[in-house]
């Protein structure tokens, strides 16, 4: 059976969503500017990882390459998504009106579609990713 369901897209085109969900455009602007700032770390964190010794066929720089073009985010109602296209890394809270965590949280995936709501790993806000790693939050 076919799935007839159309795939979720990168964020692309932020002014819809800011007309959709009624946001203030800098508070959109700025998240967008912090999910770039954590895909930077991630990649930073794996290069670093990565980088251990020769590699005199280039599958280390080709691997390197490849996983940096993998990481991409998804906006969902609540919460926007990291995922490396095989898994997911991260979700980051992007509402304002969530119980226990603030706006920009850094939540730890519990599986494919939820994240885990036990305690936040760092804001995209406030720059703080010292408990997330290339394989995502910890």
């Amino acid at each position: 059976m076919m799935n007839l369901r159309p795939k979720k897209r990168p964020v692309s085109n932020l002014l819809i969503w800011q007309e959709k969900d009624g946001d203030n455009m800098t508070d959109v602007i700025e998240l967008v500017r912090g999910l770039d700032s954590m895909l930077d770390h991630m990649r930073a964190d794996y290069a670093q990882w990565s980088d251990r010794g020769a590699d005199p066929n280039g599958t280390r720089a080709r691997m390197t390459e490849e996983y940096c073009a993998s990481l991409q985010y998804y906006m969902g109602k609540k919460y926007v998504k990291v995922t490396d296209g095989s898994s997911v890394k991260a979700f980051v809270v992007a509402c304002d009106d969530d119980k226990k965590f603030q706006y920009g949280d850094i939540l730890k995936p519990a599986g494919w579609k939820t994240p885990a709501r036990n305690f936040r790993r760092g804001n995209v806000l406030d720059r703080t990713f010292d408990r997330v790693r290339w394989t995502g939050a910890l």
